[in-house]
């Protein structure tokens, strides 16, 4: 697979505008920490030879049994300077339910480990809406986290896909998921105690400390294009959506006889205006109403005032230095708040 991505990595090099700088890669869907050192060394020497690289981060998703010392050294060695470790809980019981491969101490070991080799930048990813009589299960997976102080926490709610396993035990009544109103509880909680802790919410489900946000994900949340590679990659480029096909042998038959399978949609203004508001306003930094008039010639707070005026009276949206932001409570329901302002 390593050979036919970086197969990909060069047909796709006409993608960005010519002399375009890529300042940000990212290691991540799937198990990205599995391959050797020297196979991830072959992916980035094509992505150098192809693409105008000056990364101020380079990022690798990891699975906390993955890393042990050596690997960690040899990863900053080839300039990984981000680590985003898939902890999920540090509680044993759950781990098992969500048949992780590794266990609490694991994750513990981990991120102790990471700090040693020399890693400053670490992001660690958590899953809440697990269900239980109580809250403290999460308090306590909280409390954990900000002890750790990584820096960065990714939190997710737990969700329950039709076509998974947990789906059709849920589908059977082998398995009661949470309330919305446990989640959103459990969400608020999150909000507080980060908070309290430094932590800035500057995406809905991302919270940093000052100096600490992801680069490259604030870039796709800014609507900066980016290129994915890989089976069920997505890509942006300001103008139109692609993703490449989930089919594994499909994408490399494709690769080996040289071309791309993928599906396109070129975005009309307007798609484009509503994607952009819908991104934008998950983070801190909100819409920028004069990016979107000098790019799509459209005034929110004339076009969409009546909608605006009712959304700042119910407490979830403010007008700050030009642009539209979610409020604490605005966020729990951004995706929804987010339609009533599209066109």
């Amino acid at each position: 697979m390593v050979k036919i991505i970086c197969k990909e990595l060069e047909l796709q090099k006409e993608y960005f505008e010519p002399d375009t700088v890529i300042h940000t890669l990212y290691f991540g869907g799937g198990t990205p920490s599995l391959l050797e050192v020297a196979e991830l060394s072959q992916i980035l020497d094509v992505a150098h030879r192809h693409y105008k690289l000056e990364l101020r981060e380079l990022t690798l998703e990891a699975n906390p049994d993955d890393l042990d010392t050596g690997k960690l050294l040899a990863l900053r060695q080839l300039g990984v300077n981000r680590l985003s470790i898939g902890i999920q809980s540090f509680d044993d019981r759950v781990l098992k339910f969500y048949n992780r491969a590794h266990n609490a101490a694991e994750s513990l070991a981990s991120i102790d480990k990471a700090k040693q080799a020399g890693f400053s930048k670490l992001s660690i990813d958590l899953m809440y809406g697990f269900p239980q009589s109580d809250h403290e299960l999460w308090k306590k997976d909280l409390t954990t986290a900000i002890a750790l102080d990584p820096g960065h926490i990714s939190s997710y709610a737990l969700t329950i896909e039709p076509d998974t396993a947990l789906g059709r035990w849920t589908a059977k009544g082998k398995f009661n998921p949470a309330s919305e109103d446990f989640i959103a509880e459990q969400f608020e909680m999150m909000q507080d105690q980060l908070g309290q802790a430094g932590y800035l919410q500057y995406e809905i489900s991302n919270f940093g400390k000052p100096g600490a946000f992801a680069l490259h994900n604030t870039n796709y949340w800014k609507g900066i294009p980016y290129l994915g590679i890989g089976p069920s990659a997505h890509s942006f480029n300001g103008r139109s959506r692609q993703h490449n096909i989930s089919n594994n042998i499909k994408y490399i038959k494709a690769l080996e006889q040289g071309s791309l399978l993928f599906e396109c949609e070129d975005l009309e203004p307007v798609d484009a205006l509503n994607e952009y508001l819908l991104t934008s306003l998950r983070t801190m930094w909100g819409a920028d109403l004069r990016h979107i008039y000098n790019l799509y010639g459209k005034d929110l707070l004339i076009d969409k005032g009546a909608v605006i005026d009712d959304l700042r009276e119910q407490g979830w949206l403010e007008v700050k230095e030009h642009a539209l932001v979610l409020t604490t409570s605005g966020k729990l329901l951004a995706d929804g708040l987010a339609l009533k302002l599209f066109y």
